[in-house]
């Protein structure tokens, strides 16, 4: 059977004596094994990456942008063998998978410019002939722990950033389809960084564990479920790191009654059940305004819905593929009855769907759910798979409340006409992210990607500016170059006569 070692400089597996099964969504069946890391396997990566950041850091920012350019223009030209790689691991069709690889790649291109970004700031003139400058430097060694459901954007979201300001990186993929992370890392290898600069441990718990206390990681940047956000959070910042830790989700889309609603069963079909509703930023629940806008959205979404085609990752017109494995799919299923049993009305039910010559894949047809409560507990957890629900409310006032009060805050959508209404909404909506007719408002790379609340733990976001934050230190210098050359000791051309002298602190004013 095929084994997916580490990526470590000058070791492969290590001596690994426990696995993990690495599964293809259709079919059921076992494809890989991928090793449960060690610490030992983790100390190795990290005195590989001691030995080589120095060097990369040292670097002009110039010649790093180099190898982001031409790490950028690999992964475009292997990107069908990387999206199906993907797809065979995850699930997700090859459209998805490209996608997925495709977000990334933005966060690269935004990396590509790392010299304007880091060119710091200067003020001439200060004081009497003082001048102060900041610049940003690396923070050494970096660590990203990265969820099983986007294998190649958010690794990129994460080493990109970080590998083009200065730091050597370590990735923690997830043990569920890790190839193409660590087909990433190779392709960076290919584009020039040292080797040390990119590297990739596998494991479970323990290798998380181990990269929370190591001593010699500075940072680490965490996406995942909530209460393990939580916990990373927690224990990597008592171990004295600078810890980013996105989490779960339950993202709204409010329907106003003037919506085009042909429009917003369109943007459903796909933020709903695309990629099998395994996203954060998928959109599970809709919230229209008014008895009469929810009669009417349902109305259009039962034959929307059945007209959604699942099917394998490699099928061209299928909408989504299977969910990433048996036991995630018993998980979604558990909570479609768990809404059941809570009242909710059950309008399509998705469970039980199997694909003839594939029964043994882990499918989940879609899923409509009417007449939810914020009460229900299938309401108020994510449940991560293709299923929506209905959560009516009866003015604008109700629409705003539901998702500022929910325990998650990543992303939100309102679909109006009506601008007043609109930015309303935008500002008084107590969620991170907020899209105006736009179902995932994911934003583009040199913005920056964060939830509120149990959404996120920690003050900097992913990419864009923010990112460049997280993965950087400010040193701020202030300077004073006195008339002539003089040394502390004395001169005859008017420098410090007494070393003392050299050491008083000028005044600003």
């Amino acid at each position: 059977m095929r084994t997916i070692d580490h990526l470590i400089v000058g070791s492969a597996g290590g001596d690994a004596t426990r696995y993990g099964d690495v599964f293809d969504p259709n079919s059921g069946e076992i494809q890989a094994r991928v090793p449960l890391g060690t610490a030992a396997d983790l100390d190795r990566a990290v005195a590989a990456a001691q030995a080589a950041q120095p060097g990369w850091a040292a670097t002009n920012p110039q010649r790093r942008a180099r190898v982001m350019f031409r790490f950028k223009e690999l992964v475009e030209a292997n990107m069908d063998a990387l999206a199906h790689l993907l797809s065979s691991e995850h699930g997700k069709v090859i459209a998805d998978s490209k996608g997925d690889i495709q977000r990334g790649l933005e966060v690269i291109e935004f990396c590509c410019g790392i010299p304007h970004i880091l060119k710091g700031e200067y003020t001439q003139g200060a004081g009497p002939g003082i001048d102060v400058y900041s610049m940003r430097q690396p923070l050494g060694i970096g660590a990203g722990i990265t969820p099983f459901n986007f294998p190649a954007m958010i690794p990129m979201w994460m080493f990109g950033v970080a590998i083009a300001t200065g730091n050597a990186f370590l990735l923690k993929p997830s043990e569920r389809d890790p190839s193409v992370p660590v087909r990433l890392a190779e392709l960076m290898r290919e584009a020039g960084a040292p080797e040390g600069i990119l590297q990739v441990v596998h494991g479970d718990k323990a290798m998380v564990d181990a990269i929370l206390d190591h001593p010699a990681i500075s940072a680490v940047s965490f996406v995942g479920s909530s209460d393990i956000a939580h916990y990373v959070y927690r224990r990597g910042v008592e171990a004295g790191k600078r810890v980013q830790a996105m989490g779960g989700a339950k993202n709204h889309g409010i329907v106003m009654p003037d919506a085009d609603l042909d429009q917003v069963v369109a943007d459903l079909s796909g933020a709903a059940f695309g990629s099998a509703g395994e996203r954060c930023m998928a959109l599970p629940v809709v919230v229209p305004v008014g008895d009469k806008t929810a009669d009417a959205l349902r109305e259009k979404l039962i034959p929307a819905i059945a007209a959604l085609r699942v099917g394998v990752s490699t099928d061209a017109q299928a909408h989504y593929g299977p969910v990433v494995n048996a036991a995630h799919k018993q998980r979604v299923e558990n909570w479609i009855q768990t809404g059941v049993d809570e009242g909710a009305e059950l309008v399509v039910d998705g469970r039980g769907f199997t694909l003839q010559g594939h029964e043994k894949g882990f499918f989940v047809g879609p899923t409509l759910f009417d007449r939810v409560t914020p009460d229900m507990s299938a309401y108020k957890e994510e449940i991560f798979g293709p299923v929506l629900q209905i959560v009516r409310a009866p003015d604008f006032e109700t629409a705003v409340r539901l998702p500022s009060e929910h325990q998650y805050g990543n992303g939100v959508a309102i679909f109006t006409r009506n601008g007043h209404a609109a930015r309303e909404f935008a500002a008084r909506v107590n969620v991170g992210m907020v899209g105006i007719n736009v179902p995932i408002p994911v934003p583009v790379a040199y913005h920056s990607f964060g939830g509120w609340k149990r959404s996120a733990f920690g003050d900097t976001n992913q990419h864009g500016m923010e990112g460049v934050k997280f993965w950087t230190k400010v040193k701020t210098v202030t300077q004073r170059w006195p008339d002539g050359s003089a040394l502390p000791g004395g001169s005859e051309d008017g420098g410090p006569s007494r070393i003392q002298d050299a050491f008083v602190i000028p005044t600003m004013g």
